[in-house]
């Protein structure tokens, strides 16, 4: 076996994640070493692949889920404020790369498409109107539209206001700012600066099979590859597990008590894709409604324009499965072998709290095609069985942990699990995700590198890369900041 030393930081993944990391990392402080391993033939094939994801630049401008009804009717908005700010956080990253020519085309990733919730029914319309009423008191949210009027909505949305009948109970919101990404492009925009500009190299068909600590330096990390099976031990004084769901997997292996207690619950996902360009055309929209009753967040249904290779696509869904894998390109016994001792607690705990979700799942995984026709009929009412295909989206892992109870929650949203010095990081958890990334690894950089990130010349270079990461939002901040990434992102 081969032996390699002294790594700054090894990324295991090759997603929008590690991306991220490695390219913040290497901006501020280019002397560490810094080496990104994935196991797949090539970079963002996984979560960030443009099918296997939404596409939505998140920032809470149409999902609901993140806008909560409180017991006593009003609406929470703090969930909402804090994906805005991420991820226009992350707009000014990629805009920062933009500047310094480290990007070209925006365009190939992210694009201007509106951003909207729809709802029907008397009672929907109701939240949805204290919902405009509490956001749009923040300055964040000044410039949402709020309507009931059926001429407003086939303006916005025609496509699903085809044979609507005029008293028909529906209402709706929009903001003209939300935008399309395809996090897949940009992934390997993100990789092609490392490799060319940073000397940093992404080693793929590379398997992590081990986590150890090391004597000499912090971990070592075990490999194989999967073409050749020729296994060797790098060396890191960091590492972030990145690798999607398969990080719980590869936390597990840590030596590091952090990690006890927390489990996976995998769901798998499809779309319904439009074939036919003429209905692609008359929608130029993404649309969010709610969850039915009982349903989970995952399950709000949306009706989306992207972008994807350069052709306009109409999607509609997401519909949930269930899966074993951990990934789409993972094993079936992925679920079985994250069963340890520390965990079958919360995870027996977690499923039967959340049975209504098992039974969700099971009924999703029984739907026919014909039966998500009629879930999609509910946007689009003369919708075609003939004009629509199933396509197989990404796999996700939601979080099992432990509550102060002992007993097992399941948490929807991402989570950052580290050792108490910083030196082994992982990212559980899917949505907001690729959304948020530069937040949430701007956190890793300051969990693992504090002396960098605190110090003088990394205060200044991070305020030139993301100035509102630290700062108290302004109105003025922000016009301003919404400003300078539409003009540079060509929005």
């Amino acid at each position: 076996m081969n032996v390699n030393k002294d790594y700054d930081l090894i990324c295991i993944g090759g997603g929008i994640m590690s991306a991220t990391l490695a390219l913040l990392v290497k901006i501020v402080q280019p002397d560490l070493k810094v080496l990104i391993l994935e196991r797949l033939p090539d970079v963002g094939l996984e979560s960030s692949a443009a099918w296997n994801n939404a596409g939505t630049g998140h920032s809470a401008l149409c999902e609901l889920n993140y806008t909560p009804e409180n017991e006593d009717g009003s609406i929470n908005c703090d969930k909402a404020f804090k994906i805005c700010k991420q991820f226009e956080t992350s707009k000014q990253f990629w805009s920062y790369l933009v500047n310094e020519d480290l990007i070209d085309s925006p365009e190939d990733f992210i694009t201007s498409v509106p951003h909207h919730s729809w709802v029907q029914g008397e009672e929907n319309a109701v939240y949805l109107q204290k919902r405009f009423e509490a956001l749009k008191k923040h300055f964040m949210f000044q410039d949402m539209e709020f309507t009931t009027a059926i001429d407003k909505m086939s303006e916005w949305f025609p496509l699903i206001m085809n044979d609507r009948a005029d008293d028909e109970a529906m209402a709706a919101t929009r903001i003209e700012r939300g935008v399309e990404m395809n996090f897949g492009a940009l992934t390997k925009k993100l990789f092609k600066i490392l490799e060319t500009e940073y000397d940093t190299p992404v080693q793929c068909n590379e398997e992590v099979l081990d986590i150890d600590p090391d004597e000499n330096v912090e971990w070592s990390v075990e490999i194989k590859n999967t073409n050749t099976k020729h296994k060797q031990y790098l060396d890191a004084k960091h590492v972030f597990i990145g690798a999607g769901g398969g990080s719980l997997l590869l936390l597990q292996k840590v030596e590091i008590e952090e990690k006890e207690g927390y489990g996976g619950f995998p769901v798998s996902g499809e779309w319904l894709v439009c074939k036919n360009d003429a209905i692609i055309n008359q929608h130029f929209a993404k649309v969010y409604s709610k969850a039915g009753i009982g349903d989970p967040p995952m399950s709000v249904p949306h009706l989306d324009t992207r972008f994807i290779n350069g052709k306009r696509e109409l999607l509609f869904g997401p519909f949930a499965g269930f899966s074993p894998k951990f990934l789409k390109e993972g094993s079936y016994f992925d679920l079985a072998s994250s069963i340890k001792f520390d965990n079958i607690k919360p995870m027996l705990g977690a499923f039967w709290d959340n049975l209504p979700l098992t039974k969700y799942l099971i009924e999703q995984v029984a739907a026919s095609h014909e039966d998500k026709m009629n879930d999609l009929r509910q946007f689009v009412k003369n919708a075609k069985s003939e004009d629509w295909e199933i396509l197989v989206a990404g796999q996700r892992v939601q979080i099992i942990k432990k509550d102060e109870y002992e007993k097992g929650v399941l948490q929807f949203g991402t989570e950052v699990v580290r050792s108490k010095d910083g030196s082994i990081t992982a990212l559980l958890g899917a949505s907001p995700g690729a959304s948020t990334a530069t937040s949430i690894m701007l956190e890793v950089f300051e969990i693992a590198f504090p002396e960098i990130v605190n110090s003088e010349k990394g205060k200044q270079l991070l305020k030139d890369i993301v100035p509102i990461w630290k700062d108290e939002l302004t109105p003025e901040l922000f016009k301003q900041t919404i400003e300078n990434s539409k003009r540079t992102l060509k929005l």
